[in-house]
């Protein structure tokens, strides 16, 4: 499902463990999160029984893990976790954390350079449905180097798939299996009505996440009530006055990168119908790393603890 991984073409920030920070230099209740404990995993040596399904539907065996590209959303940082990230030679652009901070970007957003891979001289290489262009999938792989395609994740379960596909394409299924097993899911009282808000200024580009977003999921574990999953069965829908009334939101979700595009949180409240809200006057907003938010990898545990103190924060 595409959804929004087609839109993340940003360069973004690493991560490792951090407690969220509020801006004392405004008037702003706001709270930035820009990293995340990511567990490192101890080094592992490369396998060759691995299992996965190649870019015909095909399930293929004997995948080698001694190079391995990694092009899906949010697989580097379970093939660090898994203690596979020395065996990592190429990177998507939105794996920026400091562990793979010297593999090379192979990947410009969900543009896959068949010759930079190629040049990394990979043994597997990573990708989910939305890497592409598929004609540089299929040059790669019509040079006998094995494409492995794992499921997208934008829920616990389909994140607890994917860790589980990603670790028997590269023959670690057993230390798969450990990651994400302690989600914690936290409770607010009153639970804060909340909205994401997918935003890119520059591109005129300002949707409601809704059901199915994947903020709805780290909304509802950090303890808060998403307005805008009540209000729209889309995942994203563009924003209007009357609906970001309706929901009324308590705190706004974002990420970092929309945040700034819009000028902070003054270009925020201007969009229509924000100033209205309970939100919008009290300036209400929590902003999460690009890469972090919706990753739904190792980092996620850690996030969902940062997001529900980040939200008890600004309801103060």
């Amino acid at each position: 499902m595409k959804r929004l991984a087609a839109l993340l073409t940003l360069v973004l920030m690493g991560c490792s463990t951090s407690a969220p920070s509020i801006d004392h230099q405004s008037i702003d209740h706001l709270v930035t999160i820009s990293k995340a404990l990511l567990p490192v995993g101890s080094s592992i040596p490369a396998n060759n029984a691995g299992v996965g399904t190649n870019l015909a539907g095909d399930r293929v065996s004997t995948l080698d893990s001694t190079r391995i590209v990694s092009l899906a959303n949010g697989a580097a940082e379970s093939l660090v976790a898994m203690g596979l990230g020395d065996h990592l030679v190429g990177r998507d652009i939105a794996s920026t954390f400091p562990e793979v901070a010297k593999v090379p970007v192979v990947a410009m957003g969900h543009q896959v350079s068949a010759e930079k891979v190629l040049a990394t001289s990979p043994t597997i290489v990573i990708v989910d449905a939305s890497t592409g262009p598929k004609s540089a999938l299929q040059q790669i792989a019509s040079t006998g180097v094995s494409v492995v395609v794992i499921p997208e994740a934008w829920t616990v379960t389909t994140a607890h798939d994917r860790m589980l596909a990603l670790g028997k394409a590269v023959g670690a299924e057993d230390v798969a299996r450990g990651l994400l097993q302690d989600i914690p899911k936290f409770s607010i009282a009153p639970s804060p009505r909340v909205i994401f808000l997918y935003l890119r200024g520059p591109s005129s580009i300002y949707l409601l996440g809704g059901k199915g977003s994947g903020a709805d999921q780290v909304i509802t574990l950090a303890g808060g009530l998403d307005a805008g999953a009540v209000l729209s069965d889309k995942p994203f829908a563009p924003i209007t006055a009357e609906t970001i009334a309706q929901a009324n939101p308590d705190l706004i979700l974002v990420m970092t990168k929309g945040l700034e595009s819009v000028g902070g949180v003054k270009g925020l409240i201007a969009l229509p119908g924000v100033a209205q809200t309970s939100a919008g006057k009290n300036r209400r907003v929590v902003a999460v790393d690009d890469s972090l938010l919706l990753s739904f990898g190792p980092r996620l545990p850690d996030l969902v603890k940062q997001i529900n103190s980040a939200m008890v924060t600004v309801m103060k």
